[in-house]
């Protein structure tokens, strides 16, 4: 067998991107039960699990009975600080992409059911926008600060009743050009 593709290499295929979404959002599933909930064969969830698990993206949780494997995500963030080779770079600005079409239809679903909603809920969910002036380690200390508050909340409503699960993106955009070199 070949060596396993980069963690990113891996990730960049529109199947394994949602396959390892679901399984971070919803939890632990058979390779049948993501195929039905993603809209394709188990063939191909089983298939791309065993990627995945290559590249040590996700693992066999050791629930399952006999061929019926139960799949988890693996929680660690992809290493950001790694050196990429062009293969890598072109698989992580797929992923990127792919990463604002996720949150694209996200945030339109959002916008379309939003009425079901309570009205606090209507009132603190939705689209917001802000603009800040840092230096670059203050941008530095935003982005880690912003991760810490979503860990903080990862687990806070967990057996409350009427608790929900909330997607929250972190999109740190210049507006101004870059500096010169």
């Amino acid at each position: 067998m070949a060596a396993p593709d980069s963690p990113l290499r891996t990730l960049a295929h529109p199947l394994r991107s949602r396959i390892l979404a679901h399984l971070r959002v919803h939890g632990e599933a058979t390779a049948t039960s993501l195929a039905a909930a993603l809209g394709t064969h188990t063939g191909a969830t089983s298939y791309h699990l065993r990627r995945l698990e290559a590249a040590g993206l996700v693992f066999d949780t050791g629930h399952g009975d006999g061929k019926r494997r139960v799949w988890g995500a693996v929680r660690e963030p992809i290493d950001q600080d790694a050196p990429l080779d062009e293969d890598d770079e072109a698989a992580a600005r797929w992923l990127q992409h792919d990463y604002v079409e996720h949150f694209g239809q996200r945030a339109g679903a959002w916008i379309e059911a939003q009425d079901d909603w309570p009205p606090a809920w209507r009132a603190d969910c939705g689209l917001t926008d802000h603009a800040v002036l840092v230096t670059e380690e203050q941008l530095t200390a935003l982005a880690a600060e912003l991760g810490e508050v979503f860990e903080r909340y990862r687990r806070a409503g967990a057996g409350t009743p009427g608790a929900r699960r909330v997607a929250g993106y972190t999109a740190l955009l210049p507006i101004d050009p870059p500096p010169s070199r």
